[in-house]
């Protein structure tokens, strides 16, 4: 199993940016996505960010541009760049993980997620 730790929310003005992290540990093998999912107050949990373990990245049309996800192996952490925040970016964020043998798609089309962090709060003021 693989266990997950979110940090680096808050609270920013609107144009203000975050990092998020995600403390990652568990993983046995070298074929795992991980991806970073977002839940705005009275919607859906939705993908906003994906990444294999070789850097791979896939980006939601809504965020890309503005966002960047990234994976320092070295220190099994996962990482959200998010600059240029709106408002409408408020929400909790969470990482997952799956590990992914034969899956030839990207981490943010995969459906599945079995493991999941227990959420990081952002808050962008107008």
């Amino acid at each position: 199993q693989v266990q997950l730790v979110e940090s680096g929310g808050g609270s920013v003005e609107s144009g203000g940016s975050l990092r998020l992290s995600c403390a990652a540990s568990g993983f046995t093998g070298s074929s795992y996505c991980l991806a970073w999912f977002r839940q705005l107050p009275g919607k859906e949990r939705e993908a906003v960010a994906g990444i294999d373990l070789r850097g791979t990245d896939s980006i939601a049309d809504s965020v890309k541009g503005r966002w960047t996800i990234s994976l320092d192996n070295a220190k099994n952490t996962l990482y959200l760049q998010m600059d240029d925040l709106s408002p409408e970016d408020t929400g909790m964020y969470f990482c997952a993980a799956q590990k992914t043998a034969q899956y030839s798609g990207t981490c943010l089309g995969l459906m599945f997620y079995g493991s999941w962090g227990q959420g990081t709060q952002v808050t962008v003021s107008s």
